[in-house]
């Protein structure tokens, strides 16, 4: 790292380029950041990479952002400095954490399955892959082994999606050749222990990770939108994979099996007097609430394109919904029993923000204005304030911090002054930045999408740079009057420093990787 700051100095010094400039103000920025965050920070447990050396590891792996945003731009290094304190080396390969401290529940080292799919989504933009691709390997080979009761199937889980949309990102076929038997029998082994003879699925709202939930149940055998749309999403990910390694039994068979799940999913769980996905009782009532879990079927596109459904969505903008001053909350404001269940500090989802929630709402509320034609009253204003929104969350005393679940009126912390609770690692949000807002679309042949969620006029110019991709490196500058980086107007798009594309304005595009 050393030999490479000081190669960038003297190139700026002789050749004083825009481009090398900008390289210089970005790694500063992170830089700025990184001091700032760990100024502040006690550091009561230091794992792989201590805050000493953050910086370093940071700009050797992470997107460098800029943008006039200074709330999403603060908090998109805070995510990245506050995640890659959770990267332990354990004996069995390197791990992500979800507690900064040990808990009781966890497995060994400290290692928890619930938010593993959000780890994946996050981590897939590392320039390293060997982190997460131990951490796969850790869960479908290490993690049960030598313990009393399995700890992979401890929680719901959407791994299959998380793994095909890492491959997208770094494909490696050889790995995901290594490992497809083994996600394989994943998902029969979850049809063994949660698929019902009508072909849906159930769990309990705590083996979701979403305990005292508004609708959920610790002992009922509930057919929720939550697994049922993780599965569908796992059945389409491994007919992708069959697609990727030319095995068309493999994506005859989860083809199929996607299809039947999502007709059962909208034949069952889809309300349509109320116009939402709920949770069905065994004794085959919907329940009456809506949940925030009814948006998760748009995480993996399963709703048909159709305004019936889009309508849906109506419920985040409603203040009796799930609109809230600080966020979206899990449950619908109007319903009675909003918020009823506990003292406040027993980890509710009956109504509370947590960021486990917004972070799968805003990639559903993503999904549906770029993959769909109806909005019905969604758009990228809506998208943005909400992610804003979200962003601004991020504190505690004036101060960044991530913890476990807010007070959805007033943005306190409920878990505020337990030590486990300081950096929870259970949500995306730097994932959300990269590949919603800028819209960075991961592509299985040589190109990459752009689809941008940045509203029109809000941003005059923005700047990702060191995007690790098919063995890549692109940078994305836009730049409404040229003046701020002095390479012209309008959206540029570099590959290994070669510019590959450039337009006027920030529209939909497939750009070929040339």
């Amino acid at each position: 790292m050393r030999t490479r700051k000081k190669l960038i100095a003297v190139l700026l010094l002789f050749l004083g380029t825009g481009a090398m400039a900008q390289l210089s103000e970005g790694t500063a920025k992170l830089k700025k950041y990184v001091d700032e965050f760990n100024s502040i920070d006690t550091e009561a447990v230091k794992n792989f990479v201590p805050n000493a050396q953050a910086f370093d590891w940071l700009a050797e792996n992470v997107p460098l952002l800029e943008c006039p945003d200074e709330v999403i731009e603060k908090n998109y290094y805070y995510r990245w400095w506050s995640f890659r304190k959770h990267l332990v080396k354990s004996p069995e390969g390197f791990i992500f954490t979800e507690f900064i401290e040990p808990v009781k529940h966890a497995g060994k080292y400290n290692s928890i399955s619930c938010a593993l799919g959000h780890h994946i989504y996050e981590g897939r933009w590392l320039k390293n892959t060997i982190y997460l691709q131990e951490y796969i390997d850790f869960w479908l080979y290490h993690a049960d082994v030598g313990q009393s009761k399995q700890r992979f199937h401890q929680f719901s889980s959407w791994i299959d999606d998380a793994v095909y949309q890492n491959y997208l990102v770094h494909p490696d076929k050889t790995h995901l050749k290594r490992i497809l038997p083994a996600l394989e029998a994943d998902y029969a082994k979850w049809e063994k222990e949660r698929q019902l003879r009508s072909g849906l699925f159930w769990q309990f709202d705590v083996k979701d990770g979403m305990e005292e939930s508004a609708s959920g149940s610790r002992k009922e055998e509930n057919r929720r939108p939550t697994i049922n749309s993780y599965m569908y999403g796992n059945a389409k990910a491994l007919a992708d994979m069959g697609d990727i390694l030319a095995d068309q039994v493999l994506t005859s068979k989860y083809k199929e099996k996607a299809q039947q799940l999502k007709k059962m999913i909208l034949d069952s769980l889809w309300d349509n007097r109320n116009g939402f996905f709920k949770t069905r009782k065994p004794d085959g009532n919907l329940v009456k609430v809506r949940e925030a879990i009814g948006f998760i079927p748009w995480d993996f596109n399963l709703p048909p394109d159709q305004e019936l459904y889009a309508k849906a969505w109506d419920q985040l903008l409603d203040t009796a919904g799930f609109n809230a001053p600080w966020g979206l909350t899990t449950a619908e404001r109007r319903d009675p029993t909003f918020r009823t269940r506990g003292t406040g500090h027993s980890c509710e989802w009956d109504g509370a923000l947590w960021p486990f929630s917004s972070s799968q709402s805003l990639q559903g509320l993503a999904n549906l204005l770029t993959n769909y034609k109806n909005h019905g009253k969604m758009n990228s204003q809506v998208f943005y304030k909400e992610l804003h929104k979200y962003a601004q969350s991020h504190q505690k005393n004036g101060k960044p911090y991530l913890g476990e679940y807010q007070d959805e009126k007033n943005g306190e912390w409920l878990k505020g002054d337990n030590p486990r609770s300081s950096f929870y690692n259970h949500s995306t949000f730097c994932d959300l930045v990269i590949n919603d807002l800028i819209g960075i679309k991961p592509k299985l042949d040589h190109t990459v999408g752009f689809y941008p969620l940045i509203p029109a006029g809000t941003w005059d110019w923005f700047l990702l740079d060191h995007v690790a991709y098919h063995g890549l490196t692109l940078k994305f500058l836009w730049d409404v009057t040229g003046k701020k980086y002095h390479m012209g107007k309008g959206l540029r798009i570099f590959a290994d420093g070669k510019e590959i594309y450039h337009a006027a304005d920030l529209r939909p595009a497939i750009i070929k990787l040339k």
